[in-house]
């Protein structure tokens, strides 16, 4: 079944949900001046990942990343897919952790963080449990719910800026050994990743993916230099989350509203959900596939309880920036190990089918 479309809007709103929070902090406070180049370079490292990812998966029509492995080992596979699972896992614990206190801080701040984290997980695993083709339904949902909304605050947010404080325009290459760089690719690692889980169940083409990306480039801009030109970089920096701060600030007369906050954050928050059963699902599919006796129902369950318990251990936000720091290796692993060994798998087929051909 070719869903495009479907496939489209899942690999934008991904991304969409991760781009306006941690990824214009990061970006930031990894350099002072001429931000656009550690973005150019986060985008560049996405494209290269992402087209050597599908020109691999192309030498696999009809096969997921655990099939195009199921003639390994065991101990082959489980070398491979360890990292991955595990990057998948405490993926979902960042993000469900990080958004809860989001959450808390911006607008429910008598509401025990507990519930919150409860309220995530559960919502996502059960969107999770019906399977990629409801997530994919859900997903076209949202994004005719909540992106207008996105869109509109996204065009409000210009209100205040001066471009000025786009200048001075050089950089160097300093950010490059900041830990808020290594960060700021959470919003790169995981967006492409589901494209080799999903060939089984639906085809897509390659060129509508491609277009998704390049649509998602102004947003990473956006994100990152509207707190910019508003505040300017020595204010912009000292705020957690400073584009929701700019938000925050807009005023517009004739809206019945007091605060967009809250129609921003819930639309990213919606995403975030999606993004979260996306994470489960394929967590799922790989646990499933060394227990293949057991129900993903159950898996599912026990998963998200062992998520519940790991989160609400987590003392404070700094502790989440460490998670996230260390889990840079494991992002590394999945946005360049991963798309370069699918390829290198699949030219060596290819080869060796030519070979036998002759």
């Amino acid at each position: 079944m070719v869903r495009s479309l479907h496939v489209m809007i899942m690999y934008v709103l991904c991304h969409l949900g991760l781009i306006f929070f941690m990824f214009p902090a990061d970006i930031i406070a990894s350099t002072e001046q001429g931000h656009w180049f550690p973005i150019l370079i986060g985008i560049i490292v996405h494209f290269v990942c992402l087209l050597t990812y599908m020109k691999g998966l192309r030498f696999f029509p009809k096969k997921d990343i655990l099939s195009i492995f199921s003639k390994s080992k065991k101990r082959v596979t489980f070398l491979f897919f360890a990292p991955v699972l595990l990057y998948l896992i405490m993926a979902i614990i960042i993000t469900v952790r990080a958004y809860a206190e989001i959450v808390t801080l911006v607008f429910l701040s008598h509401t025990p963080l507990w519930t919150i984290i409860l309220l995530l997980l559960s919502v996502s695993a059960y969107i999770s449990s019906k399977g990629i083709e409801a997530i994919l339904r859900t997903a076209f949902l949202l994004f005719i719910l909540f992106f207008p909304i996105l869109l509109f605050v996204l065009i409000m947010s210009f209100q205040n800026v001066d471009w000025r404080y786009a200048i001075p325009f050089d950089t160097d290459l300093g950010f490059i050994s900041k830990p808020a760089y290594f960060e700021s690719y959470f919003a790169f690692a995981d967006g492409f990743l589901f494209l080799g889980f999903v060939q089984p169940f639906f085809s897509y083409e390659r060129k509508y993916v491609i277009l998704s990306a390049i649509f998602l480039i102004p947003f990473f801009l956006f994100s990152v230099y509207i707190p910019i030109l508003t505040l300017g970089q020595a204010t912009a920096s000292k705020a957690f989350l400073p584009f929701v701060l700019i938000v925050d600030s807009i005023n517009i007369d004739w809206l019945m509203f007091d605060r967009v906050t809250m129609f921003f954050l819930l639309s990213l928050i919606a995403f975030i959900i999606l993004y979260l059963s996306l994470l489960m699902w394929k967590a799922i599919r790989i646990i499933n596939y060394y227990i293949p006796k057991s129900r993903p129902s159950y898996l599912l369950f026990g998963l998200s309880v062992a998520i519940f318990f790991v989160c609400f251990w987590i003392p404070d936000r700094k502790d989440v920036e460490n998670i996230l720091f260390m889990n840079s290796f494991l992002r590394s692993y999945v946005i360049i190990v991963v798309p370069l060994s699918i390829y290198y798998i699949g030219r060596r087929l290819k080869r060796k089918d030519t070979n036998e051909t002759i």
